[in-house]
């Protein structure tokens, strides 16, 4: 009778020692969360819940959700970032490889499911970002652009001019795509179409004049 009572007492939740718990693991969870209701209906109660820790284990390590999902975002478009990154061409000039992933970073962003769903359910979360500040990582993105064009001056590739302004232009134009992706490919625009004439775009910009080279 005993044995039977405790074989059909519910088993208790096991929670992950605190000093076990890595940050990968509660953002894992924090991307769970807000895949599955959006940011703003997120709480520290749900993250806690799904990476299996007291809520007080997640607090300290992040004191709030805002803190917590920018912990987030920076993880994973960082990621997509480098991986847009490294997918450039060997032995290709600077331009072309600033071209190339700048355009394969706009690609996997556009399809990010973490993104897609900030912008159909908390898009007013991005607008800061859009007519306040740069965040960590658009200047992650930034780096790279900028990077590519200080080397594009070194290699001949990329026309001269400052490359503060150039890569900051080159950021906002790319950004205005990804962020504005449901009007962008309205009215049966394909993404790819829309994509192609972005590196047009791009790579037309940033050009050296060849009128230039004959000064």
């Amino acid at each position: 009778m005993t044995s039977q009572r405790h074989s059909d007492a519910v088993a208790p939740v096991t929670r992950v020692p605190a000093n076990r718990v890595d940050d990968d693991a509660l953002l894992d969870a924090a991307r769970e969360c807000v895949l599955a209701v959006g940011v703003r209906r997120t709480t520290l109660t749900d993250v806690a819940r799904r990476a299996g820790v007291s809520r007080m284990t997640l607090y300290r390590r992040f004191p709030d959700v805002r803190t917590l999902v920018a912990g987030l975002m920076t993880r994973e478009f960082g990621a997509l970032l480098n991986i847009a990154a490294a997918s450039v061409p060997a032995g290709a000039s600077a331009r072309e490889r600033l071209v190339t992933g700048a355009v394969a970073a706009v690609r996997r962003l556009m399809a990010d499911p973490l993104l897609r769903t900030v912008l159909d359910i908390d898009p007013e979360l991005l607008l800061p970002y859009l007519v306040e500040r740069v965040g960590s990582t658009q200047r992650l993105a930034e780096q790279f652009l900028r990077e590519q064009v200080t080397a594009g001056h070194a290699d001949g590739s990329v026309r001269a001019s400052d490359p503060a302004a150039q890569a900051r232009l080159l950021f906002l134009t790319t950004q205005s795509v990804v962020l504005s992706q449901r009007p962008a490919c309205s009215d049966g625009i394909a993404v790819e179409k829309l994509l192609a004439e972005l590196t047009h775009q791009l790579d037309a910009a940033l050009r050296p004049d060849p009128e230039e080279g004959r000064r």
